[in-house]
């Protein structure tokens, strides 16, 4: 009797299966058809006698409109026995807990954005559990997603996901932090893919914008000479008098494709990836992004052309767990570390750092120098060679001077000399 009153207060009603709704809709609109039918052969000034065959479709009408009522009478009174399984944790067909979730492809896809909206109840148990306050955590972190930026409620969703993290930490119970920890960790994860996702279709629609005259130079005698040069000068051109790179109309016509709304979102994320980033620091739980960020390779391709703004937040981020990197007190694997450096070391030389608001200080760009030059020191000296090397070639090609690290290299050149010896 709790379960049921419990359904009710959060307004959930048990749902009757697929296939009786399916012959419950069939029904009612053959039940329709027939009444159309006998409709018509009664219509006002029609004088002739029923056939037999009109008698038998209005009798058919009448036994339909009566299956109609029971099966009405069926689904109101009897929905127990027809009703789904009674975990409504979205995408899950098992009684476990939300804190044991990590999010898949499907949550991450736009399809389920509406499904993902749904308030989450765990009827496994009538009595209270703290991780009750975990899927409240993890259902705010899901609306942040959806939510537009530019919308008031926006910051509101913000303020409470902030207060219920903090209040937990300053509880201190191991529950609590745990709760912290996962769900956290959870919504880096999806933030992370969700970002992936919107880069990738940006990135894809101005290749559709740019494809055609491309193709009609690459046709003409070489082509492929007069592309490169083309695409360096529209670039400059776009750079230095972006209102005349592009027409009103095709402003219009990009806003359309969705590219002005994906640019819009793509900061959106970053902007909230950054956040959640700073509330896994000040929670302990920086082991989960590190491993997550080491293999964000496509993240890390796309974040090399994105807006200069979500670059900036990129950056942060991969600055950010660089140093935790560098100074943390247990052992991360010797992969995650290479990995980690690898990919996010070419962002740091080609992002446009800001020329009107610079990404990190110059007192941040001196430490992040100096956590890569502890990081990269206690890598094996294949990584080192392979690391620095990279380094050494995206450092000279860029406009850049940060990061130099020069002093990691002459100190791994002094090492292998040494061998000689």
């Amino acid at each position: 009797m709790e379960t049921e009153q419990l359904a009710i207060e959060y307004g959930y009603k048990a749902k009757p299966s697929a296939l009786l709704n399916t012959i419950f809709t069939w029904t009612v609109n053959t039940a329709a058809k027939t009444l159309l039918s006998v409709a018509s052969n009664s219509k006002t000034g029609h004088t002739e006698k029923w056939k037999p065959t009109d008698h038998l479709k209005f009798m058919v009408m009448l036994m339909t409109w009566f299956t109609v009522w029971v099966l009405r009478v069926l689904m109101d009174h009897f929905p127990s026995s027809l009703a789904p399984s009674p975990y409504y944790l979205p995408g899950v067909s098992s009684p476990i807990g939300l804190l044991d979730l990590m999010p898949s492809s499907s949550s991450l896809s736009p399809s389920s954005s509406s499904s993902s909206l749904d308030l989450v109840l765990y009827e496994g148990s009538d009595e209270p559990s703290i991780k009750a306050l975990g899927r409240a955590l993890s259902h705010i972190f899901t609306l942040l997603n959806e939510i537009p930026a530019t919308s008031r409620k926006y910051q509101f969703a913000v303020a409470m996901a902030d207060r219920i993290v903090d209040e937990n930490s300053r509880d201190g119970h191991v529950e609590l932090l745990h709760i912290n920890r996962t769900i956290l960790a959870s919504a880096f994860a999806r933030t992370t893919g969700l970002l992936y996702r919107s880069l990738q279709r940006q990135e894809a629609a101005g290749d559709d914008r740019i494809a055609w005259p491309s193709r009609i130079i690459e046709a003409l005698p070489l082509g492929s000479y007069l592309t490169f040069y083309v695409k360096g000068l529209s670039h400059c051109v776009s750079t230095i008098f972006p209102s005349l790179g592009t027409s009103q109309s095709e402003k219009k016509q990009q806003l359309a494709m969705g590219g002005g709304e994906e640019e819009i979102m793509a900061e959106k994320l970053a902007q909230e990836l950054l956040w959640i980033m700073d509330k896994l620091r000040g929670c302990g739980a920086v082991d989960e992004a590190l491993m997550q960020w080491s293999f964000a390779s496509g993240l890390a391709s796309f974040s090399l052309t994105a807006n200069p703004r979500v670059q900036g937040s990129i950056v942060k981020i991969s600055a950010i767990l660089v140093e935790e990197l560098s100074r943390v007190d247990f052992e991360v694997p010797r992969q995650v570390k290479f990995r980690l450096i690898g990919l996010w070391l070419p962002l740091f030389c080609f992002a446009g750092n800001g020329l009107a608001f610079p990404f990190l200080t110059g007192y941040e760009k001196a430490e992040t120098e100096r956590a890569l030059d502890r990081v990269i020191s206690t890598l094996p000296a294949t990584d080192q060679e392979v690391i620095l090397t990279n380094w050494l070639q995206d450092f000279t090609i860029s406009a850049s001077d940060w990061p130099n690290l020069q002093v990691s290299y002459d100190r791994w050149c002094r090492s292998t000399r040494k061998l000689a010896a």
